[in-house]
């Protein structure tokens, strides 16, 4: 084996993510990534995500459509311990980059089974790092973190390089119905009734904790997407070395309207765009109609209020 093929070897390690990222089993397999599954319920029967291997996209979003319900549950912890005890025990270093921990307790999950599993195997280096990023965002920060692993980040490097990079990780999405927030619980069904009444869209993205915020509203669907092209215009940092994503939950001519209007910026035209279809786990809390822009861009920290930044000290 040559010097550079051993330093490779010596330096290989296993990259773990979860459902909610939105990667592709066939992705995840030609990268050498693993895909934990978040586990859901559809009409009170708990399913596996499994990332539309099972379903299509447009079955499920027809299921909400017609009044079925939905919801999500954690990953367990005992999942977690699992999963982590098999990278122990071959002995791979492993970095886990979990769905943001202000939706969802499972990154708590995962860190109380990563001491568990540290404490029976004290050699084996394993990161869990908090993502602070929702839906296929954490696609993007997944597809650097396996060219970064191929450049020759050891494990620790890349959870370090993980937790520097995720403030440039930008998303922007617009809902075409509150419903699902509201049934989930993430806002007053009150909010969710007016919207509909006045045919209001929300446009939304998320703060450095991961949580969800609003960044607007407007009058129908077209000025809502358009408000999307305007976010990526004032966010994005032409690299063309960089792919972007745009996701949608069963509205595809909205994510084609998209992508054709992001192409005509300038140096844009021949960008790399992932297409990909929302999973049941975030689908179930935003329902059919989302329409996401997911870029690498400019470093969110810089522009967090100071309210935002004591908030990120305090959480350390």
């Amino acid at each position: 084996m040559s010097t550079a093929a051993s330093e490779g070897y010596k330096n290989r390690c296993r990259i773990a993510v979860d459902t909610c990222s939105d990667l592709t089993p066939e992705i995840a397999a030609t990268l050498d990534v693993d895909i934990l599954g978040f586990p859901y319920i559809l009409d009170g029967v708990e399913k596996a995500d499994d990332i539309w291997t099972s379903m299509t996209p447009k079955w499920f979003y027809d299921q909400i459509r017609s009044g079925v319900k939905a919801s999500t549950a954690a990953i367990s912890v005992g999942r977690y311990l699992e999963y982590f005890t098999e990278c122990a025990e071959e002995g791979t270093p492993t970095v886990y980059l979990a769905f943001t921990s202000a939706l969802s307790s499972s990154y708590e999950h995962a860190c109380i089974a990563a001491d568990e599993v540290r404490e029976k195997y004290p050699e084996f280096e394993l990161y869990v790092v908090d993502n602070a990023l929702p839906c296929a965002c954490g696609e993007l920060l997944v597809l650097e973190a396996v060219r970064q692993r191929a450049a020759g980040l050891t494990a620790a490097q890349l959870a370090e390089w993980a937790n520097e990079s995720k403030t440039y990780v930008h998303g922007y999405f617009t809902l075409d119905s509150l419903d699902s927030l509201a049934a989930g619980g993430r806002i007053p069904p009150a909010a969710a009734q007016i919207s509909s009444k006045l045919d209001i869209k929300a446009n939304l993205s998320f703060d450095l904790s991961g949580s969800l915020t609003l960044t607007g509203v407007n009058r129908g669907r077209k000025k809502a997407l358009k408000s999307l092209v305007k976010a990526f215009k004032e966010n994005y940092v032409l690299d063309p070395n960089l792919p972007m994503t745009i996701v949608t939950s069963d509205c595809e001519k909205d994510g084609d309207w998209l992508e054709s209007a992001i192409r005509k910026e300038p140096g844009c035209a021949d960008l790399t765009i992932i297409r990909g279809a929302v999973g049941p786990t975030i689908g179930a809390h935003v329902g059919p109609g989302m329409v996401a822009v997911i870029f690498w861009g400019k470093n969110r920290a810089d522009k967090a209020s100071l309210t935002d930044r004591i908030a990120k000290k305090v959480r350390g």
